[in-house]
């Protein structure tokens, strides 16, 4: 029992350093801030920082790498459910294993082969992008409010959803996008890499969805270049929304992400 709580206590120790860089990182930028001034941010004072973290450097890596894992199993989260009526016969369902981010490249292609199905095509969308949404900020939640539609017209329903759940993980992860956008190239060449490799396991999510709502309209690259489209106005929000209420912004983005998704 001693032992589990130091591990409690070790990790929440961790996660409040994470925290308090990501919040000084988007204020001052990576080169404005030193290790002590965020371990005391985070209550972990002088060399005690280093029984955590290796330096400032893996610091940043451990923020980017973490965002980019939580967004990749939060999207497939999201889709799991609502891409298994675009399954063709014979073919692959979606990751649906216990670890969401195991084999991302295998993945990723079975849900591309199953969403550019020809016979994935999904009935034209009837929920109206202009409705509200929920408050709340917890994205793996956000995605709820239209589910009922979802189910009856699942492939323009998951593009819905994913919007619900990227809009709202942009609004609580506002210091995060806003380091991500400055400080990329400052990781090491190791996690860039595998931020890279979440980030496109992430887009893959979204293709398949927009194959699956029209499977002949675009080439899959062209389907990328939308998505990542999409994710740059979502993204823009951290920069743009201060002093507003989330409850004002969320359901106006949402509207726009729709709207530029679908152009």
């Amino acid at each position: 029992m001693a032992g589990t709580a130091r591990d409690r206590a070790k990790a929440e120790r961790r996660r409040a350093l994470l925290a308090a860089a990501a919040r000084l990182f988007a204020e001052r930028g990576f080169d404005g801030v030193t290790l002590e001034e965020i371990g005391a941010a985070a209550g972990v004072s002088g060399p005690a920082v280093y029984r955590h973290v290796a330096g400032k450097q893996a610091l940043l890596g451990a923020i980017l790498v973490d965002v980019s894992e939580r967004l990749l199993r939060g999207g497939r989260e999201v889709a799991a459910p609502l891409a298994a009526p675009l399954a063709t016969e014979g073919s692959a369902a979606p990751c649906t294993t216990a670890d969401p981010l195991a084999d991302t490249p295998r993945s990723a292609a079975a849900e591309r082969r199953v969403a550019e199905s020809p016979r994935s095509r999904a009935h034209p969308a009837s929920a109206d992008p202009a409705a509200g949404h929920p408050a709340s900020l917890d994205p793996t939640a956000a995605h709820r409010a239209s589910l009922d539609s979802a189910h009856v017209y699942p492939a323009s329903g998951l593009l819905r959803q994913l919007v619900d759940f990227h809009v709202a993980f942009a609004l609580a992860e506002a210091d995060v996008i806003r380091v991500q956008d400055r400080d990329l190239d400052r990781l090491s060449a190791a996690d860039r890499r595998t931020v890279r490799t979440l980030q496109n396991a992430y887009v893959e999510v979204w293709t398949a969805a927009l194959a699956g709502a029209d499977p002949d309209a675009e080439t899959p690259a062209e389907r990328r270049v939308r998505a990542l489209a999409c994710f740059g106005l979502i993204n823009s929000t951290p920069h743009s929304v201060r002093g507003v209420p989330a409850s004002r912004v969320r359901p106006t983005l949402t509207r726009m992400a729709l709207a530029a998704l679908r152009a």
